[in-house]
C-alpha cells in the first residue's frame, strides 16, 4: 500500500515537471519577442528544467539508500533474532537428549 502512494506521489511529480516543462516553453513560443531572445528564454527555461529534474533524481536517490539501510538494519535485526531462537532449541534439545540418555542408562540398570 505505501509502494502505491510513493508510486501516485512520484507520477504526480513527473507529470507536474514536464507539464510545468512544455507549459514555459508554450508561452514563450506565444509571447512577442524577437528569435534571439525567445531562444534564450527556451534555453533558460530548459536549464530551469534540467535543474528540477537533477533535484527530483537526487532525492529519489537519497530516499533509496534510505530504504535500503533500513532494510539493512531490519534485516540485520532479524537474523540476529533468528540465531538466538535457533541457539536456544539446540539448547533446549540437547538437554532433552541428555535427559533421554540419562533416563535410559537408568532404565537399563
Amino acid at each position: 500500500m505505501a509502494n502505491n502512494e510513493e508510486d501516485s506521489k512520484t507520477g504526480f511529480l513527473i507529470g507536474f515537471l514536464a507539464g510545468a516543462v512544455v507549459g514555459g516553453i508554450v508561452a514563450l513560443l506565444y509571447a512577442p519577442k524577437p528569435g534571439k531572445e525567445l531562444r534564450a528564454d527556451i534555453k533558460n527555461k530548459a536549464g530551469e528544467a534540467v535543474e528540477s529534474a537533477e533535484e527530483y533524481v537526487s532525492a529519489a536517490k537519497n530516499k533509496a539508500v534510505e530504504i535500503i539501510n533500513e532494510g539493512k538494519k531490519k534485516s540485520e535485526g532479524l537474523i540476529t533474532e533468528a540465531k538466538k531462537r535457533a541457539e536456544s532449541l539446540l539448547g533446549d534439545a540437547e538437554k532433552i537428549l541428555t535427559d533421554a540418555r540419562s533416563k535410559g542408562q537408568s532404565d537399563k540398570k
